[in-house]
């Protein structure tokens, strides 16, 4: 009877695992074959989109993305750096950017939990309105953990741990931009150094 009981728990204990798993990998799988790269950072085309499928719609409500119609946003990601590598804490990253085709912009660090990282720095977001540019519009800020002495645009890592990603987020985009998002010239992101070679 005891056995029965057990082999009876253990069979629905792995079918949970086994559903929850191939349903993660299935929302996963959806976010990626609608995604399209615009440098070092990727788009959903399907987010805030009438066509948008399940796979899509589960995608966002999992990582806490709430997006607006594309004519209002669109939203750009990035993960890893120019060279493929994955974001963290523990390296230092330059953004250089410039114009972008939008009414107001702006870019957002997230830890890996896709939420805030919990810090004293101030310092999690840059925009269009706070960005220190140059005559032509050009910037650049620095993703680092500690406040770096020779950057103007900062964006705080603390406490973001390994595999934090940056959202780009073009609000009032131009008609081009949200038909051929990987047009986009989307900032450039590279490393800079990590630990001491910062």
């Amino acid at each position: 009877m005891i056995g029965g009981l057990l082999k009876w728990a253990a069979a629905v204990v792995l079918g949970f695992l086994l559903g929850a798993g191939s349903a993660l990998l299935v929302i996963g799988w959806g976010a990626q074959r609608s995604s399209v790269a615009a440098g070092a950072w990727t788009i959903n085309t399907l987010a805030g989109s009438q066509s948008a499928d399940i796979y899509t719609r589960a995608f966002v409500a999992r990582v806490g993305l709430l997006a607006l119609a594309q004519s209002e946003t669109i939203y750009f990601q990035a993960a890893q750096d120019a060279d493929g590598r994955p974001l963290t804490e523990g390296c230092r990253y330059e953004l250089a950017g410039g114009p972008l085709p939008a009414r107001w912009w702006s870019i957002t660090l997230y830890a890996a939990d896709n939420h805030l990282p919990r810090n004293e720095g101030d310092a999690l977001s840059i925009d269009a309105t706070s960005v220190r540019a140059d005559e032509a519009g050009r910037w650049t800020a620095v993703v680092s953990a500690a406040s770096p002495q020779d950057a103007e645009n900062w964006i705080s890592s603390d406490a973001a741990g390994e595999g934090f990603t940056l959202t780009l987020r073009l609000y009032n985009p131009t008609d081009a931009a949200r038909n051929d998002p990987a047009q986009v010239p989307t900032p450039s992101l590279r490393m800079l150094g990590c630990g001491d070679a910062t």
